[in-house]
This record gives C-alpha cells, structure tokens and sequence, in this order.
C-alpha cells in the first residue's frame, strides 16, 4: 500500500469512527489496485444493524460508468480473476432489476468524474462482514471488490454486461 493510499485510508476510517462510535472491529478496507499494480484509492465498510455501509474513494478510473461488484474470494492474484464470482451462496440470478435476484454481490454503478476520481456511498442489505443470517465479507476465504470497464445493466447474465475487471481490492478487517 502506498503512502497516498495509507493515509487516505487512515483518513476515511477516522473520520467514520469519529462520527459514527463504530469500533474498529464493526468495519473492514479494501485498498484498491488498477490492472498495472497502482494504488488508486480504498473501499471502506461499515457494519450497520441491518446491512453494510459502503464508502468508495478512488481515482484513474476511466471517466463514465462502471459496475462495482463485492466478490467470493478475497484474493486479486495474478488477474483479479482469482477473486472469483459474485458473493452469492444462494445461487440466484445476478441483477438488481432482475425479477429471479439479484445476488448478495451486486451494487449500483459507480461513476467516474473526467478527471477518473469516484466517490460513492453504497448500502447493501444482502451481506455482513461476519455472518449472522448474511452472507459474511470476512468469512474463511475472503471477499474482494471488483471495479469493472463498463456500467452494469442490472439485468444480464451473469455481470450485467460490466465487461473487464480493471481495479480489484481484498477486504480486510480491521
């Protein structure tokens, strides 16, 4: 991890545990790597009563749509497809707008500024980062996210048409 990413990262989990009382065991961080090993921001998560709080920060993305996906394996060796599919133990259709789904995985696009930069809140019901009656981020094999090329339709098998994965982040504990 870089030094920008370090303190950036630092900085989002002090500025969330200050305002909201979280302890550190309540969130987990997932630097964020491009596809020629860059550092280019964080994704951090918060445990709330019902779901998960996602803050994303990062930047040389291409400018426009991506989709943004939570991954099966936490691991993003040697192409990011060590990470596996979708988080998704009941095997359902991938897709927020599909009827069948969509899977524990799935998120709302995130956009890119012209500049790459991209900052989002995200809020999942579908997954928790150690269990209970959700599928846990921070089970034995780990969770990464996934940052794709293009947007994500919410509709098509299996990615929604996300096409490459360009930038990929193992989440860990904290």
């Amino acid at each position: 991890m870089n030094t920008r990413l370090l303190y950036r990262t630092i900085g989002a989990l002090v500025l969330l545990v200050s305002v909201s009382g979280a302890s550190a065991a309540d969130m987990a961080v997932a630097g964020i790597t491009n596809a020629e090993g860059t550092d280019i921001g964080s994704v951090t998560f918060r445990q709330a009563p019902a779901g998960v709080l996602i803050s994303v920060d990062v930047t040389e993305l291409p400018p426009g749509g991506h989709g943004i996906h939570l991954h099966a394996v936490g691991s993003c060796s040697p192409d990011f497809k060590a990470s596996g599919g979708h988080v998704n133990p009941n095997g359902v259709p991938h897709g927020l707008l599909n009827p069948g789904g969509g899977d524990s995985g799935d998120l709302p696009n995130l956009h890119a500024a012209a500049d790459g930069s991209a900052r989002a809140e995200f809020f999942t019901t579908r997954v928790s980062l150690k269990g209970g009656d959700l599928p846990a981020l921070l089970d034995a094999d780990g969770s990464a996210v996934i940052i794709h090329d293009s947007p994500d339709d919410h509709t098509t098998q299996p990615i929604g048409g996300a096409g490459g994965r360009i930038a990929c982040g193992v989440i860990e504990g904290m």
